[in-house]
């Protein structure tokens, strides 16, 4: 029996934003120990756009796009790109490449909550106690002495949380929105929007630029793998996905992006995982399962 083709495609696309997305936090912790955060990434979106828009133009794909699309376009690259991803790369440098992917798993439960707000989108009891649990492990992820007592580190993790909102907002915005119908032709008009507006951001905050030829190995190679595959292969996927199943499924990324995120930063970056961590994980990621699972939970009263 052969496999549908959109099954395989939806497969590998859950791939891509599962494991790449989820090595996405070191590489963006080992470049911004060397490189300016808006600039970083403005280089990493306009390169991985240029080159979309290179393999889109030998693939013959059309590149026309009306008025409203072009909007929506810029409208998605700052919510995911310049604001989702940008603001995060400047967080993680008061915050451990880990510890952000945690606090980034708790993306299903804004969607959830901002479904509920923009739709109406009725909380079932098994996405009330994915909540509670969210709030309870956020609380219990934020609170360890050693974090709150470091310089900049409530900054960051305050920071990461508006980015979550964002790239949540974003997803609901681009499930409903009107945009190229090529979903690799959509990403790369992404991309160069954000690169352009993130460009504007690092001028204007006076960043120090750092020609590519000045940047260390590993930075390079952290650069290279960003634009490749965490923003090609793994973005287009993101918004393939996001227009062929639902946006409660594709977050279910925050399963195991923080998991890959945790394990390398412990491996390469000798990041340290406390007990606390590990439970806050573990409340969180319970969590993020009742708000994702379809299984139907009934809330009986106390007592009975």
């Amino acid at each position: 029996m052969s496999i549908p083709r959109k099954t395989v495609l939806i497969v590998l696309a859950f791939f891509a934003i599962y494991v790449i997305w989820g090595s996405t936090y070191l590489l963006n912790k080992i470049a911004v120990s060397e490189l300016p955060p808006f600039f970083l990434a403005s280089f990493r979106f306009t390169l991985a756009g240029l080159i979309i828009f290179a393999i889109s133009k030998l693939m013959k794909l059309p590149l026309a796009i009306t008025r409203r699309q072009l909007i929506n376009s810029i409208i998605t690259g700052f919510l995911f790109l310049v604001y989702g991803n940008g603001v995060f790369v400047w967080a993680l440098r008061y915050v451990d490449s880990g510890f952000g992917a945690l606090e980034a798993s708790t993306q299903p439960l804004f969607v959830l909550l901002l479904l509920k707000l923009i739709d109406g989108k009725k909380m079932q009891s098994n996405s009330v106690i994915g909540v509670i649990l969210g709030v309870v492990g956020m609380y219990i992820l934020v609170s360890q002495n050693e974090l709150v007592t470091q310089e900049g580190t409530l900054l960051g993790m305050f920071m990461i949380l508006t980015c979550v909102l964002s790239w949540s907002y974003g997803s609901i915005f681009v499930s409903k929105a009107d945009l190229p119908a090529n979903y690799f032709v959509s990403t790369a008009y992404q991309m160069i929007a954000s690169g352009v507006m993130l460009v504007i951001t690092s001028l204007t905050l006076d960043e120090t630029w750092v020609a590519p030829n000045n940047w260390s190995t590993p930075v390079m190679w952290s650069m290279l793998l960003l634009a490749i595959f965490g923003s090609v292969v793994a973005f287009t996927a993101f918004n393939y996905l996001l227009k062929v199943v639902s946006p409660e499924k594709v977050s279910t990324s925050a399963y195991v992006n923080p998991v890959i995120a945790i394990f390398l930063g412990w491996l390469v970056l000798d990041e340290a995982i406390s007990a606390q961590t590990i439970i806050a994980a573990a409340i969180l990621l319970t969590g993020v399962y009742f708000i994702t699972t379809k299984r139907k939970i009934k809330l009986r009263p106390f007592g009975r």
